[in-house]
């Protein structure tokens, strides 16, 4: 390993409101998705209070993309047009692969205290995968292994590869990498990563130093730019470290312990068209998607 990532941008995620009456922090998403590709959106919906998230996100379609989310604490209910049902609770996952359309609800539901969280990512399905078969997988706690290294750094591996452990999703188009790091006060994590691939971290507990910029804001790349963050090396709690190309990176503590997700996958650079929880390659497939949602031709498979 000799080409190290640095930080490419460093940016705040903002408090908006989703679903039925669901108050999270996003981190991107619904903007320019050049950046971040194949990644479309981060969402963070921890919430302290049952009232920020118990109407949770009723009935709503999806078609061209993957959504995939990671628990913390709490459970979501859900279900979808193919007749799954389940719960998904603290530490557990769900990937789900829309394809060619599915219809679905996520419901939140308090854990202790009366707190729920976690996180939602959605990844972009290529054009030569937007109108597969839909997929549905719910991955518990006890699949997702967890590496625990010799200076407490600690690592939960839900795609991808670490120390030998290898997580339980490993046939997603997009080749990613999925992982939850926590790190003691004074310790440093090193990881490789595939050249080419976009790599970033959401930050979500404590703070840390990022590629071992003592000074980041001196450091010049292509469209590098700082959001919302003090001039200071150390990244705070709530904050999306986007980073530039290389084959590996590293993080470090002092005084405070850290825990973030660390995601990359392979870019697609095709071209998207968005709108909502639709996302194909051009607005005519766009069009033609709503068209069909609204004269009930949306869903193409059914269990």
């Amino acid at each position: 390993m000799d080409k190290p990532r640095r930080i490419r941008r460093v940016s705040a995620s903002r408090p908006t409101m989703e679903g039925a009456g669901v108050r999270l922090r996003r981190a991107f998403g619904f903007g320019d998705t050049s950046l971040t590709d194949p990644f479309l959106l981060l969402d963070d919906f921890r919430g302290e209070h049952p009232r920020d998230f118990i109407k949770g996100f009723p009935w709503h379609p999806h078609r061209g993309i993957e959504t995939i989310t990671y628990m913390l604490e709490g459970t979501v209910e859900h279900g979808d047009s193919m007749g799954n049902r389940g719960t998904i609770g603290a530490g557990d996952a769900q990937w789900m692969t829309a394809g060619s359309g599915i219809i679905h609800q996520e419901m939140p539901k308090p854990g202790k205290g009366g707190r729920m969280g976690g996180f939602q990512l959605w990844a972009n399905l290529p054009a030569a995968h937007k109108m597969r078969s839909p997929r549905y997988r719910d991955i518990t706690r006890a699949d997702i292994p967890v590496v625990q290294r010799a200076d407490g750094v600690r690592i939960g591996v839900l795609c991808g590869q670490v120390d030998g452990a290898r997580g339980p999703v490993q046939d997603v188009v997009i080749e990613p990498e999925y992982l939850e790091v926590s790190m003691p006060p004074g310790t440093r994590f090193m990881h490789p990563t595939p050249a080419g691939h976009t790599v970033f971290a959401y930050l979500f507990q404590g703070r840390a130093l990022f590629c071992d910029q003592d000074n980041p804001f001196s450091y010049e790349a292509e469209e590098t730019a700082y959001l919302e963050l003090e001039r200071s090396p150390w990244v705070g709690s709530e904050h999306l470290v986007l980073l530039g190309d290389g084959d590996h990176l590293v993080v470090g503590t002092e005084a405070e312990a850290a825990r973030f997700l660390l995601i990359s996958g392979r870019p697609l650079r095709e071209p998207v068209a968005w709108y909502g929880p639709i996302v194909m390659n051009t607005q005519d497939e766009l069009r033609v998607a709503f068209e069909e949602y609204q004269n009930g031709t949306f869903i193409k498979e059914l269990r």
